[in-house]
């Protein structure tokens, strides 16, 4: 069976940072955590590096390791999920900067790592990680006596610029940081098209790098192109895949691709999605099975070798229309089995 093949554009998403960064007042970062939202950590990150990024963001120190091994020694590297237990020798080794989330993380890390850089992330109204205020008030004399590289929070709702709490939490994170004259960050996509005033000191794009909204004007950075093994005839009235649940109106030619939910096509977008030969929409037919999707291909003319499910007609966002989710999801489910191709100039 040939593989299904995921081309990835880096430079489209060096692209995309940098018009972001063009939208910016301060530094532009850049989050590269699950392994680049799924199109690989490394390959990303040095790209970016090229294109101009100094600062990068992971969940884990193990991450962490990954974009020090492929940008070197220069860059800064926060690491989301702070200082944990187990983590000292790779922060102090690889010179990763924790964003303390506790007092406990906060004397953990001045314990283990005095003289170690570090940061730290407050909770101004998300309830997920982070200081909240009376605990931040209680340790900030510590914290700031120690100089800590960054202070900041994370926005609930920047893909809503309506959504009041927005307000809310930009209110809160200035009470917070009243007085504090060092560097601060609170915005990630939705945050750097909200407005200036959330850009701060430096901000820390993730989906809007990788092609997804809310970044309307994003250059698309995947292509997914999914082999058609077999084409059959089917008549009105017969059924097509697991639990019956398509039958043909009419007679139907259908394709099957090589493909499935053990690659992260969700299940969830049975008889729903569409995959696409050049401009034209062809609908998948039948549930999407482990390594299989049955796709109606009636209309075309002559059925291709193979069909987008990701590219130029329809990005991760339509997709995940689709599934009733969001293109976070899609791209980070995007599984191991693709051939995958990337494409840069600078290759």
């Amino acid at each position: 069976m040939t593989a299904a093949r995921l081309t990835i554009d880096l430079d489209a998403i060096a692209a995309n940072w940098q018009r972001l960064s063009r939208l910016c007042r301060s530094e532009t970062g850049a989050t590269v955590k699950a392994d680049a939202y799924g199109l690989g950590a490394a390959r990303v990150a040095r790209r970016l590096a090229d294109a101009g990024a100094r600062t990068f963001f992971v969940a884990l120190a193990e991450e962490g390791a990954v974009i020090r091994q492929a940008v070197g020694s220069g860059p800064r590297i926060f690491v989301y999920s702070g200082h944990m237990a187990g983590d000292t020798q790779t922060l102090r080794n690889l010179d990763l900067i924790p964003l303390v989330n506790s007092a406990d993380q906060l004397v953990r890390h001045l314990e283990s790592l005095p003289r170690h850089p570090f940061g730290v992330q407050l909770d101004s109204g998300m309830n997920r990680l982070g200081m909240e205020a009376a605990e931040w008030a209680a340790v900030r004399d510590l914290a700031v006596a120690a100089d800590p590289k960054l202070v900041m929070s994370h926005l609930a709702c920047a893909d809503d610029p309506e959504h009041l709490f927005n307000a809310q939490q930009m209110d809160n994170f200035l009470d917070m940081t009243a007085g504090y004259a060092g560097d601060r960050s609170l915005a990630a996509t939705g945050g750097i098209l909200l407005s200036p005033e959330y850009h701060f000191d430096i901000s820390r794009p993730g989906i809007g790098l990788y092609g997804g909204a809310p970044f309307d004007d994003a250059t698309p950075v995947v292509t997914l192109s999914l082999p058609v093994i077999q084409t059959r005839e089917v008549e009105a009235g017969e059924v097509v895949g697991y639990g019956c649940t398509w039958v043909a109106e009419r007679p139907s030619r259908i394709a099957t691709v090589a493909a499935g939910y053990a690659d992260g096509l969700l299940r969830a977008l049975s008889n729903r999605a569409m995959l696409y030969a050049g401009e034209t929409a062809c609908p998948v037919v039948g549930r999407v099975s482990m390594d299989l999707i049955t796709v109606d291909v009636t209309d075309l003319e002559v059925v291709p070798e193979e069909l987008e499910i990701l590219g130029a007609p329809q990005g991760i966002d339509m997709v995940a229309d689709a599934a009733e989710t969001i293109g976070y999801e899609i791209l980070t489910s995007l599984g191991g089995r693709y051939k995958r191709r990337y494409q840069s100039r600078l290759a």
